[in-house]
């Protein structure tokens, strides 16, 4: 597969990139800055604006899927609302229907009990703008996986973890981003869980 992925420098899109060219897909980074990552004949690197329309389509030609790691901006809340507005007319104009998008746990206020409220309310605003990129992409035609992980940690790839279509696995807590980045992975390989928002935790 030729896998156009947003948010490759941070740590779970670097994981991501890292299974993604193990299994031998090719994958093209679009990144604000290349000194992050190193081009290898599996892994071209793109650097460009994720909110400009043209750079996108440009950028995006031949590819079959588009997998978005990217995080909040803090000094802008409406970031990834106007990336996912950048990135439908890109992927219209390329044939491309496929978006493997990570989001977090919280966006639709499925986290229970009073650790729900407290991590809701602290991360409101992040929470806001991802659940905002999200809404654009449900009432959309394409083939989305949304997908929500609980706290995500530095560590290792295990292979096992547990998923909740709309909701979150019970008393699940944290994931690792390694984890995270072999369910999307899977997903976009499978063609799992299309036009599903999935919860993830150990």
């Amino acid at each position: 597969m030729k896998l156009f992925v947003l948010g490759a420098t941070g740590r779970t899109g670097h994981q991501f990139v890292d299974q993604a060219t193990e299994h031998g897909h090719h994958v093209t980074a679009f990144v604000r800055e290349q000194k992050k990552l190193i081009p290898t004949p599996q892994l071209e690197i793109i650097e460009g604006d994720v909110t400009d329309v043209s750079a996108l389509t440009n950028a995006m030609n031949g590819h079959d899927a588009v997998v978005s790691c990217l995080g909040t901006d803090l000094s802008d809340e409406d970031f990834l609302a106007r990336v996912t507005d950048a990135l439908v007319p890109a992927m219209k104009a390329n044939g491309v229907t496929r978006i493997i998008y990570l989001a977090s746990a919280g966006i639709d206020q499925e986290i229970p009990g009073l650790a729900g409220k407290v991590v809701t309310f602290m991360l409101r605003k992040p929470l806001r703008d991802h659940r905002a990129a999200v809404d654009l992409w449900r009432n959309s035609s394409f083939d989305y996986t949304i997908v929500r992980p609980m706290q995500l940690t530095d560590g290792p790839r295990t292979s096992v973890y547990r998923v909740s279509v709309d909701g979150i696995p019970e008393n699940g807590k944290q994931i690792s981003r390694a984890d995270v980045a072999q369910f999307m992975l899977n997903a976009a390989e499978d063609q799992l869980f299309i036009r599903q928002s999935i919860g993830l935790a150990y």
